[in-house]
């Protein structure tokens, strides 16, 4: 503690690490602020609620690729400041398009400006951290702004949930654009002046242009044919294509199933997820101590198995007894047996993977999850409006746990695995 006091002591640090807890809570407030818009003016359609939601992943494989090409190039602070400063001018517009628009057009277009321009903020808020610190404290500032990251991210839900839920939507949006405000006024306040290079516009763009041809379809096309050469990374991107397409296909049609089931727009849902991430970060822990001990194999075919059962149990259990003490103690379960997966499929990859391919695997990687989490979003959003969301979340759920029980039985021999 005395290690985290000392580099929290460190003014410029400071204002950093304040800045960006205060905009996580934003960007849980908005995201908060829009699952109650869709449940105000289309309550129980899952294809509205995934086409809103559907602007917010979006930018993260579209805008990413290039974001880095001008964030290396500008004066970090000033990036992050100004990434603030318009994602709370954006924000605070929609009520506006609300009042005065019948149509959802123009909320549909902020939400992408403002998630894309999000996509500039993360890499500038990592890059900076060197800036600020001394190298011999730049372990501990990583650890403190990703812990208190998750944190801020988890809890943010649940209070994002209960303010939403109390303030209604449009004071949400209010509060989400005042918490961008803040934030970029903290990092404002960020003593420390970075060199900028002098920029050439044509030769900035035509390098995106390049970046985009390569980081984008080049990556892609080399990430696949390693793929393809790769067994071992091969299976893992199965597994990691067939959870995330899995999560997708809940994502939306659990949120309405929550809403329906609980009777409440925001305050539930939030805080249920927020039971969700601390069993996410209870479940990492203790895989991390203990899990050394059991083979990656038995590992993500067992926590595949048992997530889809709590799954099915969760889903017949709130949709007969919808007690939120019930539905959160099974949130915080699930979430500790679906936090074994993703540790030990990357664990797999960094095993696996030549050093100099490393990021062209995790960078095609991620672009491959993020489809597959769009995709089935949107086809389960289309099945629950004529299937309901009951018998969805339980077939997909029977599908996680027979993919895992599968596996287990049969035994399926990669040694790379154990």
């Amino acid at each position: 503690m005395s290690k985290f006091r000392k580099v929290l002591k460190n003014r410029n640090f400071f204002f950093l690490w304040l800045g960006q807890i205060i905009s996580q809570l934003g960007d849980r407030l908005g995201q908060m602020a829009l699952i109650a818009l869709v449940y105000l003016r289309s309550p129980g359609s899952t294809m509205d609620m995934a086409k809103i939601l559907s602007f917010t992943i979006i930018p993260v494989f579209l805008i990413g690729p290039v974001a880095g090409v001008y964030v290396d190039r500008w004066d970090r602070r000033r990036t992050m400041y100004i990434c603030d400063l318009l994602r709370a001018v954006l924000i605070f517009t929609i009520p506006f398009f609300l009042f005065y628009y019948k149509s959802i057009v123009p909320i549909y277009i902020i939400i992408f400006l403002v998630f894309s321009i999000g996509r500039f903020f993360v890499p500038a808020k990592l890059s900076i951290i060197p800036d600020l610190v001394d190298k011999k404290d730049l372990l501990i500032a990583n650890s403190l702004v990703n812990v208190t990251g998750m944190l801020a991210a988890v809890l943010g839900f649940g209070i994002s949930g209960v303010l939403v839920e109390w303030v209604g939507p449009k004071s949400g949006f209010y509060l989400n654009a005042l918490s961008f405000l803040i934030s970029s006024l903290f990092i404002f306040l960020i003593s420390k002046r970075f060199g900028s290079q002098n920029i050439d516009f044509m030769e900035l763009s035509r390098e995106i242009v390049e970046t985009i041809r390569k980081s984008v379809f080049q990556e892609i096309k080399e990430g696949i044919f390693y793929f393809i050469r790769k067994k071992d990374i091969r299976v893992t991107a199965s597994i990691m294509f067939m959870l995330w397409s899995a999560l997708g296909a809940v994502y939306v049609v659990m949120i309405v199933f929550v809403q329906d089931v609980l009777k409440s727009a925001t305050k539930d849902l939030g805080l249920l997820v927020m039971f969700l991430g601390i069993g996410l970060f209870t479940g990492s822990v203790f895989y991390g101590r203990f899990g050394q001990r059991l083979s990656h194999y038995k590992i993500i075919f067992s926590s595949l198995a048992l997530s889809g059962i709590m799954l099915i149990i969760f889903t017949l259990t709130i949709n007969r007894y919808p007690c939120f003490f019930t539905a959160a103690s099974l949130a915080f379960l699930l979430g500790n047996a679906i936090s074994p997966i993703m540790i030990a499929s990357n664990t797999i990859i960094h095993k696996a993977s030549d050093n100099e391919m490393m990021g062209k695997v995790f960078s095609s990687l991620e672009i491959v999850m993020h489809l597959g989490f769009l995709l089935f979003m949107f086809i389960s959003s289309l099945l629950a409006e004529r299937f309901s969301h009951t018998s969805i979340l339980i077939t997909i759920g029977c599908i996680f746990s027979i993919v895992g029980i599968s596996n287990i039985i049969v035994k399926r021999k990669i040694p790379w695995l154990d």
